[in-house]
């Protein structure tokens, strides 16, 4: 059957797909318009399929906190390269799975990739449909929420850096400064834990091997290894640990003191640190 223009507009606006990719699937389907979408996301599935190795380094940050700053979420949406990162199509996608991370508050990434976008299909159709179209692999690389008194983010200029973290405690306090503050403190800085009681244990498992290693390199006795890498444990704690680092806007004060000062009992239950690249 003949194939008409329209045709091939019409499947193009209901999928996005480019036009030689409509009038493929068309063709292949005979002309009925269903059977062409299916083709149409088949091969979203296949480049999926095929392309499931590839690293996606490049892409955007997305955060929402809601109005009464309570709650807050973040994820990364990753893609291949930085054409397509910042290509307003995938721009569009994430800001459809930002809309539907708010309206399903879903407890993980599996959970995102799994919820019902307004249209009713999950958010890994939509992004292998997207996928079917640009080539490339695209993927919800990491997802997180927050519940606190206040929540604060901060997005660096590239959209591929983002940072949400929430406060407690924090009563009738304007800490708008303060959260600002901390969250480009994070940004800059990457504490890999609130304090030293957050830090994995295979973590500071390692950092004493590690100090033990250093120590008796130096030729430092074997009685005293231990007590040495327990030391270079606690340099650690204050390099990477948020409430031990120094403030980088002020280095007389660490994190911990800068907290103090706004108010004796604000306290910071989680946040996160998300990156592309």
């Amino acid at each position: 059957m003949t194939i008409t223009a329209q045709d091939v507009n019409k499947l193009r606006q209901e999928t996005g797909a480019g036009m030689m990719d409509c009038k493929k699937a068309l063709t292949e389907a005979n002309g009925d318009f269903d059977e062409a979408i299916i083709i149409l996301r088949k091969k979203g599935q296949k480049i999926s399929a095929n392309r499931a190795d590839r690293e996606t380094t490049e892409g955007a940050v997305f955060i929402h906190i809601n109005e009464h700053a309570n709650t807050g979420l973040i994820f990364s949406l990753g893609c291949e390269t930085d054409f397509v990162g910042k290509n307003e199509g995938f721009l569009s996608l994430g800001k459809t799975i930002l809309e539907t991370a708010v309206a399903h508050s879903p407890a993980d990434t599996e959970a995102l990739n799994a919820a019902p976008a307004a249209d009713g299909r999950a958010i890994s159709e939509h992004i292998i449909d997207f996928v079917g179209k640009i080539g490339e692999k695209i993927e919800v690389v990491r997802y997180q929420h927050i519940e606190a008194d206040k929540v604060f983010s901060y997005v660096h200029s590239n959209n591929k850096l983002g940072v949400l973290i929430g406060l407690n405690g924090v009563g009738n306090t304007d800490l708008t400064e303060l959260g600002k503050d901390l969250a480009m403190q994070i940004a800059s800085m990457k504490p890999i834990a609130v304090d030293k009681d957050g830090v994995d244990a295979s973590v500071v498992e390692r950092e004493i091997e590690i100090g033990k290693d250093q120590a008796r390199q130096e030729g430092k006795p074997e009685a005293m290894l231990e007590k040495i890498a327990l030391g270079k444990l606690n340099k650690f704690y204050q390099d990477n640990t948020l409430l031990g680092q120094q403030f980088v806007k002020d280095g007389s004060l660490t994190i911990q003191q800068l907290i103090a000062k706004s108010g004796e009992n604000i306290t910071v239950p989680a946040f996160y640190r998300i990156s592309l690249g």
